[in-house]
C-alpha cells in the first residue's frame, strides 16, 4: 500500500527546513517530472499547450514550458498573469529564452493544466470555468499538474474540472486525487520527484491507497487439514432469499469449508450449500443484513448477541437493533443511504446522500473515532475502508458493479475470510479486493457483469 496525505504543504516546508531544499529546488523538479513523461512517452515536434495559472502551480507550468522549448512546439497562456513570487520568476527565464506566449487557447497534440493546484479553496468564476470547458473540448491527451484544475483539497467540484487522462502529481499522493468525485477526472495518477525519494519526502499518515499486493488470498498450502479447518460460515436469509443465496455462493468459492444459509422456509440451495433453522453449532461466522426484509426482532437480537466474528450488511443498517454491537469487533459494509441512515441512529449526524459523498473521509473517520473496534466499510466507486483511526481506500471499483446482487457477493467473500480465521481489517480489504479486481477481470462488456460471472471471477484469482 501507499501514503496517502490530505496536504503536502507541510512536508515541502520541512524539506526547506530539514534538508536545505528551496523552493525554487522543489519546483524545477517538479517540471523536470513532468518533461521527462513528456519525452518519454511523445515524439519530438509534437505541439504542446500549457495554460498556467497566476500561482505556483502556474510557475510550474512556465517551468515546464522552459524544459520543452525547442524539443517541442511549445504555446504557453497566462490568462490571469503571474502573482506570486515563484510565477514571477519562472516568467522572466521564459522570456529571456523567447518561450512562445499566446493570448488564447490553441489546439494542440498535448494540453498541460497547470492552472489551479490542491490549494483551491473556493468557487471558479465565469473566466475559469469558461477556460476548462474549453479545455475539455479539445481532442489532445490532457495532463494534469498536481490535481486536475476545478477540484478542491477536500476533493469536491463546485462547477467544472478538467479531464485529464493523466495526473502527475507533486512528491506524494493526495486524499483529494481518490475521492468518487474525482475519479473521472484524474485518469493514470503518477507521482513526482521533488529532489529526494518520496520515502524521505512523506512522513507519519493514516491514510493508505490499496494495491493488489494488498490482497492475501486464502490459499490452502496444509494438506493435512478438512472442511472444518477452513471455518463455517452462517448466512442469514430474509425475504428476499436471492442476496443470501448469492452471499452463500461466493463464500464457499472463496475458501470457507463449509457454508450454511439459515432460513426457517425451505431454499432452493446449490448441493454444495446446507440449510438449517437455527445457527450452526460449529458456526465460526456470520453474514446477516442482506435481503433481511422484516425478520423476527428477538430472534436477530439471539444472532447478534453471540460471540462470533460477523459481517453486517443492508437492511440492518436501518434498524435500532444494530445499536446493540456497536460495540463488538465487526465488519459493517454500508453504501452511502445505508450510511447515512447508521449516522442518524447514532445520533452522529442527519445528513443527505449528497452532504456524505462530498464528505465521505470526514465522516467515516467521526464514526470509526466513536466506535474503535468496528471495521467500516463505505462502498462507493472507490471503497473506504477505516479501523479506528486508519483508512485504506480501494480504487480498483468500476461501474461494472453498479448491479443488483454485487454487494451480496462481496459481504459473502468477507464471511467467508472471518470464518477462516482472518482478522476483521484483513478480512475486508483482502474481500474488496477480490471483488474489485475479479470485477475487472471480467472479459465481456461492462455492463453484462452478474453475481454470478463474478463469483467465477473470483475463482480465477
Amino acid at each position: 500500500m501507499q501514503k496517502l496525505f490530505d496536504e503536502v504543504n507541510t512536508l515541502d516546508q520541512r524539506c526547506y527546513e530539514k534538508f536545505a531544499l528551496s523552493e525554487d529546488i522543489l519546483m524545477e523538479h517538479a517540471a523536470n517530472s513532468i518533461a521527462l513523461y513528456i519525452q518519454k512517452q511523445y515524439k519530438k515536434k509534437k505541439s504542446i499547450f500549457i495554460v498556467c495559472g497566476a500561482g505556483n502551480n502556474g510557475a510550474d507550468g512556465i517551468a515546464l514550458a522552459r524544459l520543452l522549448y525547442k524539443k517541442y512546439e511549445v504555446s504557453l497562456y497566462l490568462p490571469f498573469g503571474v502573482k506570486s513570487n515563484m510565477a514571477k520568476v519562472q516568467e522572466k527565464r521564459a522570456k529571456a529564452l523567447g518561450l512562445n506566449f499566446v493570448n488564447e487557447i490553441i489546439s494542440s497534440d498535448i494540453i498541460v493544466d497547470c492552472l489551479f493546484g490542491t490549494g483551491l479553496n473556493k468557487d471558479l468564476n465565469t473566466q475559469s470555468i469558461n477556460i476548462i470547458k474549453q479545455l475539455n473540448q479539445l481532442e489532445s491527451v490532457k495532463i494534469a499538474c498536481d490535481i486536475p484544475s476545478g477540484i478542491n483539497i477536500l476533493g469536491q467540484i463546485s462547477t467544472i474540472a478538467f479531464y485529464a487522462d493523466i495526473t502527475i502529481t507533486m512528491g506524494a499522493l493526495k486524499t483529494s486525487l481518490y475521492t468518487d468525485t474525482s475519479k473521472d477526472y484524474v485518469g493514470k495518477v503518477l507521482v513526482s520527484n521533488l529532489g529526494v525519494q518520496r520515502e524521505v519526502y512523506e512522513t507519519t499518515t493514516n491514510k493508505y491507497l490499496l494495491e493488489k499486493s494488498d490482497m492475501l488470498l486464502p490459499f490452502r498450502n496444509t494438506h493435512n487439514s478438512h472442511k472444518g479447518t477452513y471455518g463455517h460460515l452462517n448466512v442469514i436469509a430474509g425475504c428476499k432469499k436471492g442476496a443470501s443465496i448469492i452471499a452463500s455462493n461466493a463464500a464457499f468459492a472463496f475458501g470457507a469449508g463449509l457454508v450454511t444459509t439459515v432460513s426457517h422456509e425451505e431454499l432452493e440451495l446449490p448441493c454444495h450449500i446446507m440449510q438449517s433453522h437455527f445457527l450452526s453449532k460449529n458456526c465460526t461466522a456470520i453474514a446477516i443484513g442482506m435481503g433481511l426484509g422484516n425478520y423476527e426482532e428477538n430472534e436477530i437480537k439471539d444472532i447478534l448477541s453471540k460471540d462470533i466474528p460477523k459481517i453486517i450488511d443492508a437492511d440492518l443498517f436501518y434498524s435500532p437493533l444494530i445499536l446493540d454491537v456497536l460495540d463488538q469487533n465487526i465488519v459493517l459494509t454500508p453504501h452511502p443511504k445505508e450510511f447515512c441512515a447508521l449516522l442518524k441512529l447514532c445520533d452522529i449526524d442527519d445528513i443527505s446522500i449528497e452532504q456524505l459523498q462530498n464528505n465521505r473521509l470526514k465522516y467515516v473517520e467521526i464514526f470509526c473515532k466513536k466506535y474503535p473496534n468496528i471495521v467500516l466499510l463505505l462502498k462507493g466507486t472507490n471503497v473506504i475502508i477505516s479501523l479506528y483511526n486508519k483508512i485504506y481506500i480501494n480504487t480498483y471499483g468500476s461501474a461494472s458493479l453498479s448491479k443488483g446482487g454485487s454487494g451480496d457477493v462481496l459481504s459473502g467473500l468477507i464471511g467467508s475470510l472471518l470464518a477462516q480465521g482472518y482478522n476483521a481489517l484483513d478480512a475486508t480489504i483482502s474481500a474488496s479486493l477480490a471483488h474489485s479486481i475479479a470485477a475487472n477481470n471480467y472479459k465481456k462488456n461492462n455492463y453484462s457483469l452478474s453475481p454470478i460471472d463474478l463469483i467465477e471471477e473470483i475463482k480465477k484469482l
